[in-house]
């Protein structure tokens, strides 16, 4: 026996009436860096070894650097998903969690945009 009204069951909603759309996200980032992970692992041991000069000649290729902009901003938003998930939860105070989630949001933002200033820094060569 279900709760749920059939309009409901129809719709998919669940008790916050927002649908799958967060899970969605948590996967859909999840797919989008297993590869991009394995890129990067392969690309980090075979510059093992390598100069300062190297390193920085591999990351200003506009592919490369294309890459790891899209790995930091995808690793960010995960982690951002993931974090919420978990405040929400687990924080049971509003303020708190209110608090906490704005805090998750503004790390992993700024700390995405200083990845992708770095990258875009040695791309230019500024």
């Amino acid at each position: 026996m279900s709760l749920r009204s059939p309009f409901g069951r129809v719709k998919g909603l669940g008790a916050a009436h927002e649908g799958v759309h967060h899970w969605w996200a948590q996967r859909l980032s999840a797919l989008a860096l297993i590869p991009l992970t394995v890129w990067f692992v392969v690309s980090l041991v075979s510059l093992s070894g390598a100069d300062y000069a190297t390193v920085r000649a591999w990351m200003g290729s506009p592919v490369v650097a294309g890459l790891l902009i899209l790995l930091i901003v995808t690793v960010f938003y995960h982690a951002a998903l993931g974090l919420q998930v978990v405040i929400e939860d687990y924080v049971h105070t509003e303020a708190t969690k209110i608090a906490a989630l704005l805090a998750v949001k503004a790390a992993a933002a700024v700390l995405a945009l200083s990845g992708v200033l770095a990258v875009l820094d040695v791309l230019f060569g500024a």
